[in-house]
């Protein structure tokens, strides 16, 4: 399965958990791509801003990820570095916890659940596991994320998978644009441009 080119950017409008808004640039390179972007937000009465810096290889696997956060109680930053192999490093230190991950996937972010969609290319009724290094918003503590993804009947030309996030207990179904970028996440954000 293959998707369309990526878009030189793309914008969502946080809604539901937080209120925002997000912009990211893609740009492609020789070895894969790099997407950089910001979400301003207020979530649970505390306002913060993230930007992100990810490298991605030919096969859509993070090869790093630069998190900035800023809230009122000060500025943080966190850089994530894999092998592409499944083998991680947090701000230089080693993460075994973090083993087998291949994505990185971002609180703050819409644009991270492009990442596993392009990388795994399922046909419409496969699913796969997916777990991510997940960077929270606030503190931008690094943990593991389990993840499912199970993609089902495309819909108005748009394709759809069931995604469950088990340690939130949470489940939706993600629409995504025919380049592979998240049109719809239920209660998070939805595609502004």
């Amino acid at each position: 399965m293959s998707f369309a080119r990526l878009p030189a950017t793309a914008c969502w409008q946080h809604r539901g958990l937080r209120s925002g808004f997000e912009v990211a640039y893609f740009e492609a390179g020789p070895g894969g791509w790099r997407i950089e972007g910001a979400t301003a937000a207020v979530e649970d009465a505390q306002t913060w801003i993230v930007t992100y810096s990810i490298g991605l290889d030919a096969s859509w696997l993070t090869r790093d990820a630069r998190v900035t956060a800023r809230t009122a109680s000060g500025r943080r930053e966190t850089v994530l570095a894999s092998d592409g192999e499944g083998h991680w490093s947090v701000d230089g230190h080693p993460a075994a916890e973090l083993d087998g991950c291949l994505d990185v996937d971002l609180e703050s972010s819409a644009v991270t659940n492009a990442l596993p969609v392009h990388r795994l290319g399922l046909a419409a009724g496969d699913r796969a596991e997916a777990p991510a290094a997940y960077v929270r918003a606030l503190d931008l503590s690094a943990g593991r994320l389990e993840q499912r993804y199970a993609r089902i009947a495309d819909e108005d030309g748009h394709q759809r998978y069931r995604y469950e996030a088990p340690a939130f207990a949470f489940t939706c179904t993600l629409v995504y644009d025919d380049s592979g970028l998240v049109l719809d996440y239920p209660e998070i954000a939805v595609r502004a441009r």
